[in-house]
């Protein structure tokens, strides 16, 4: 069961678009979905740690929103069995047919960046 807490940063989150949302916001919403699906499997954070090779401090740490690695989330999601979730993340994404229409057929090989584009003005933080 999610708490109203979760509940009410979930619905926030879901009106909000992800990318109006600060990486902190989004860090400690993955952490209530990991914590909420090791719940769901009613798995303790020792169990979860245990079987993915982590430490128990490991597992609250990534929980709690903080800062971890992307191998920690790797170790974590397929413990909870949701590995499968960074198929789209994953899926290899061809250019859309418009642009290789108007590439002739050739598939772009770096970026361009800003060329052409002057700075006006002075430079700021």
């Amino acid at each position: 069961m999610i708490s109203s807490k979760n509940a009410k940063n979930m619905s926030i989150l879901s009106v909000m678009s992800i990318n109006e949302s600060s990486d902190t916001a989004i860090q400690s919403l993955l952490g209530e979905r990991l914590r909420a699906l090791r719940l769901d499997l009613n798995l303790t954070r020792e169990d979860l740690a245990d079987n993915v090779g982590l430490s128990i401090d490991t597992v609250r740490n990534a929980e709690a929103g903080r800062n971890v690695s992307v191998e920690t989330l790797i170790r974590l999601l397929r413990g909870l069995g949701q590995l499968d979730d960074l198929a789209a993340l994953l899926a290899v994404r061809g250019p859309s047919p418009v642009k290789l229409a108007k590439r002739q057929g050739k598939i772009r090989q770096r970026a361009s960046g800003t060329r052409g584009k002057k700075e006006t003005g002075r430079w700021q933080w």
